[in-house]
């Protein structure tokens, strides 16, 4: 993201969380690509609006819903970006992701579990029903959504 803004060299280390499913390119094939291209810096530029949206919102999010609402949009966040139901993710990096410890992360995850709307598993969730999931979450996952297929609409629309 900060290549796109210019930047030499960047102090984010980034973790892909569905294997086989991210693609690399070197920085000068990105600023050349960035240059040459218009459609591509078009779709840059969409990313970082939507990026930026949804930071935005997970900031007000994580001030105002509970942890329960904040995992399962968390849990149908990450869905949407995957091909499966099943998400391999431990407990660990949910409650690093939604800045809690993880005993406190396993209890609301046991209640979206009794609830039926997920099943957890050794190193992974599975969500079970997905309409029940986003009737869990706040509306902050619905307001997401909706920014991501505006600015990204073949992906998101």
């Amino acid at each position: 993201m900060q290549a796109i803004f210019g930047a030499k060299t960047s102090s984010v280390r980034l973790l892909v969380q569905i294997p086989g499913s991210a693609a690399k390119m070197s920085r000068p094939a990105f600023t050349r690509a960035m240059g040459s291209m218009p459609a591509f810096r078009t779709l840059m530029n969409a990313y970082i609006q939507a990026f930026l949206e949804q930071v935005m919102v997970s900031v007000a999010c994580n001030g105002a819903h509970n942890l329960k609402q904040r995992l399962a949009r968390w849990l149908l966040m990450m869905r949407d970006r995957g091909d499966e139901d099943t998400l391999r993710i431990t407990q660990d990096l949910l409650a690093d992701m939604l800045g809690v410890q993880r005993p406190t992360v396993t209890n609301a995850a046991r209640e979206l579990e009794n609830a039926g709307l997920i099943e957890r598993g050794r190193r992974q969730v599975t969500i079970l029903d997905r309409q029940g999931l986003v009737d869990a979450s706040c509306e902050c996952y619905q307001l997401v959504r909706a920014r991501l297929g505006f600015h990204l609409p073949k992906t998101y629309g």
